[in-house]
């Protein structure tokens, strides 16, 4: 029992730390994951989404701490408790994911590692035995450290965890995971090779003939049977390729321009998901720096899920010299943890990216 604790508590505490370190590079990240569990038909608790970020920052450095506080052996009553009710909770809402369908990626890991939902419950089932093991086996859970040693240690993470999450917060994620990462080329990340593993689905026709009602499956086909046509569910089989950047467009009056401005040499891009949540503020540096670029030889264009009504009051206000081009929300947050943030490419190659606090950094050479 007491090796089994001792791995048990070696396993949980890493996995811990690196869960949250994970998140906590991109708290801006994990606080859509929440918003998207908080929203209408998951969890249905639309009254926390304003507070999802904070939530978010809580959690992960919570995490960490925990990942800590169980390898150090520090308040072990208090730790084993914690993590129990945690993995109880984060095992229910996995579990209803991957049931119902509702949210396909837990977020568990950020963006460095993606789990289906089944994968992510099975995660946390592992887990919560573990967890499970270290509860009844807590008596065993000793520290090589003395008490001040310890609250030291778990002070020091305290105060580390918070700078770092205020950094990422104020700049950007440290690594990221995205797929618009700098060096990434877009329109490659669109591409579908044409060997790519293709998607195969099973039509379940279902027929009414003399002998009743009768099913035939096939993939793809339409059966030959004599009788009246009802109906067919589809179901996919195997998930085909899918590239890792979609749902990309620069759309405006419904025509779609991304591939004109993924060729352009020089482009920047000035991206606001959403221009009521942006820093409006800092829309008089966005000019400054937009108007160098223009001068500079680059092509300049603003992209936001917003309405044109509040796109081009935006631009009306602060006298900017681009106007704005539709495109997804979600998209829109993957690009960049900023709002707004300012992206450069070259022929569709993204050069620097960058959050408004560090649009002094931008070189337009």
């Amino acid at each position: 029992m007491k090796y089994a604790i001792g791995l048990s508590r070696i396993f949980v505490g890493i996995l811990f730390i690196i869960s949250g370190l994970l998140k906590l590079n991109d708290p801006m990240g994990f606080s859509f994951k929440l918003e998207e569990y908080f929203s209408q038909g998951v969890l249905d608790l639309p009254l926390f989404i304003p507070y999802a970020l904070a939530i978010s920052i809580f959690v992960v450095i919570f995490e960490v701490l925990l990942g800590v506080m169980l390898l150090v052996g520090f308040r072990v009553k208090f730790t084993v408790w914690s993590l129990l009710l945690m993995i109880i909770f984060f095992t229910f809402l996995t579990f209803y994911s991957a049931y119902f369908n509702k949210v396909t990626d837990c977020g568990c890991f950020g963006d460095a590692i993606k789990l289906t939902p089944w994968e992510s419950f099975t995660k946390d089932v592992v887990l919560l035995f573990l967890i499970v093991l270290l509860f009844v086996g807590r008596k065993f859970i000793k520290s090589v450290f003395g008490q001040n040693t310890q609250r030291i240690i778990v002070g020091v993470s305290l105060v580390l965890s918070a700078l770092f999450a205020n950094y990422v917060l104020n700049h950007l994620p440290v690594i990221d995971f995205r797929p618009y990462k700098i060096g990434s080329n877009i329109t490659a990340g669109m591409t579908v090779p044409p060997d790519a593993l293709q998607p195969i689905y099973n039509y379940a026709w279902k027929f009414k003939t003399r002998e009743g009602e009768k099913t035939i499956v096939t993939q793809g086909d339409y059966p030959s049977v004599d009788g009246e046509f009802i109906e067919v569910e589809t179901t996919e089989v195997q998930e085909g390729y899918v590239p890792p950047i979609h749902d990309f467009t620069i759309e405006h009056d419904g025509e779609d321009f991304s591939a004109t401005f993924l060729q352009e040499p020089n482009l920047v891009m000035v991206i606001s998901y959403d221009v009521t949540k942006s820093d409006h503020d800092v829309y008089n540096e966005i000019k400054l720096v937009t108007d160098k670029a223009i001068q500079n030889g680059y092509k300049v264009i603003g992209m936001s899920a917003s309405n044109t009504n509040l796109t081009d009051a935006l631009v009306k206000d602060y006298k900017l010299g681009f106007e704005f081009y539709f495109t997804d929300e979600t998209t829109l947050k993957t690009i960049v943890r900023s709002n707004p943030g300012v992206l450069v490419l070259h022929t569709g190659t993204i050069a620097q990216k960058v959050h408004y606090n560090d649009l002094d950094k931008l070189r337009f050479d």
